[in-house]
């Protein structure tokens, strides 16, 4: 159980590939290993071998004899993500179920990606969107359930039309809504464009609210030498119940967006202020709702991914 007060039921998935990005800890690590243990051969790509050796050992451990390996991705380098599209597409192998999930989060200063994007947007949306386009074929053999991480923050500031990539001035906060906003629009247009070209895949959007991931503690590699107050305050407050979720329960609502049998669109947390509590439909946050707006989204990142493909990367 996830919880001793509540869990999400996952059907039986034996014979499905599921691919999970962000899987060797928290949030996407619980995803992985609830939906190898309903039967799933479990595909992680990952950035860090090591830590996704770790992650595949503990699912291991959990359900013996689950069906997990890994593959190399940086989401910050379109080659990268290119080169795990290549991977995929000679293995050949349907894909049934996708959870967007790997992130970073508010580096203290502007950073870029591979090709030169602002960290989080290119990481956390372009990545993913030239993940999913590499894997549209065997999206659609697979007629797959696509599920695309937000956030709460998807619910605050906008997208900076002027300045995508925080050149001018820099936020991390508003640039790390920025990129959960386009990652809900995308996943919004994802869903309409299948259904009007007869995909068969299935979009949807989920939020884990708020649980001490390591979205908000040390990363030295992203320039944060210490835990901030916010990830210190966030686990008091979960070790005592209070308020937030665990990593545990905040796996729960992109595994029910994954596998429920109901279409829903959006799902989250339904405690108080979407917080923690046990996973629930929710209604689409107002900066996710303009078509317009989705659209937009996809047609500039078709342009970048392309654009950033070509030129090659520049490094960081």
């Amino acid at each position: 159980m996830a919880s001793k007060n509540f869990d999400v039921e996952v059907p039986d998935l034996t014979g499905r590939r599921a691919v999970v990005t962000g899987a060797s800890d928290g949030v996407g690590l619980g995803i992985a290993a609830r939906l190898a243990a309903a039967g799933a051969e479990v595909v992680m790509p990952v950035r860090n071998e090591r830590k996704g050796a770790a992650a595949v050992a503990e699912i291991r451990r959990r359900t013996p004899g689950a069906s997990v390996s890994l593959r190399a991705l940086d989401l910050s380098s379109l080659r990268s993500v290119a080169e795990l599209g290549s991977v995929l597409l000679e293995e050949g192998a349907p894909i049934h179920v996708l959870v967007n999930n790997a992130g970073v989060m508010t580096p203290p200063e502007r950073q870029t990606t591979a090709d030169g994007f602002e960290l989080q947007w290119g990481t956390n949306h372009l990545g993913h969107f030239a993940l999913v386009q590499h894997l549209l074929p065997l999206l659609e053999a697979g007629r797959a359930r696509v599920t695309s991480q937000v956030s709460i923050a998807a619910n605050h500031n906008a997208i900076n039309w002027d300045d995508l990539n925080w050149e001018r001035s820099y936020s991390g906060a508003k640039a790390y809504s920025q990129s959960k906003i386009a990652c809900g629009l995308f996943g919004l247009e994802l869903a309409r464009r299948s259904a009007a070209g007869g995909w068969g895949i299935t979009s949807n959007l989920a939020h884990p609210g708020v649980a001490p991931t390591s979205l908000l503690a040390a990363r030295p590699e992203i320039g944060r030498s210490a835990d901030t107050l916010g990830v210190r305050l966030i686990r008091a407050l979960s070790s005592r119940g209070i308020v937030v979720g665990t990593v545990e329960t905040a796996s729960l609502p992109a595994l029910l967006a994954a596998t429920s049998p109901i279409a829903g669109t959006f799902y989250g947390p339904s405690g108080l202020g979407h917080l923690g509590g046990p996973p629930a439909e929710q209604e689409l946050y107002s900066r996710l709702r303009s078509a317009e707006e989705a659209r937009r989204v996809w047609e500039v990142s078709e342009e970048l991914v392309a654009s950033g493909l070509r030129a090659g990367g520049t490094g960081r």
